[in-house]
């Protein structure tokens, strides 16, 4: 599902936009920062302080997940199901695949959500039709990130 260039913006770009359902069917947003991919077909989260987001998972566990490479202005949305297990009953591949990229935010965490992708798919920005490269977009967000200064 999701192919090497998808997998390396995540690792690169791993905090993820993501999107559920309110209980009053009204769409609700949430920046996740601490995702991993533990294969091709499946990411996960660990929960810190999203008890909105568990909460609208328990009840509905379909879910979008959108990470943006802001530089050379790309994009995966990603589609799924997301599965909630406590830190105590997280399998073992869950939490080696946590402590080798988050290690830090281990001790915070209480509980991994896991997502099993039914689609993903690569957004590039129109800028790309209109000619320009990744390297003329990296070069232009680049020089405007440092004008910010």
């Amino acid at each position: 599902m999701l192919t090497n260039q998808m997998q390396s913006l995540i690792h690169d770009y791993s905090a993820g936009l993501v999107a559920t359902v309110n209980s009053d069917g009204s769409p609700a947003v949430s920046p996740k920062g601490t995702f991993v991919i533990l294969d091709s077909s499946t990411l996960a989260f660990g929960n810190i302080r999203s008890p909105g987001t568990l909460k609208n998972l328990r009840c509905n566990p379909e879910v979008e997940i959108c990470f943006i490479d802001v530089l050379n202005r790309k994009a995966v949305r990603v589609s799924g199901k997301a599965v909630i297990a406590p830190k105590a009953k997280a399998p073992e591949p869950l939490l080696v695949a946590f402590q080798g990229r988050w290690p830090e935010y281990l001790p915070r965490i209480s509980a991994f959500v896991s997502i099993h992708i039914k689609s993903a798919e690569m957004i590039l920005s129109p800028a790309y039709d209109l000619g320009y490269s990744e390297k003329d977009l990296r070069q232009a967000n680049m020089a405007r990130f440092i004008a910010m200064d």
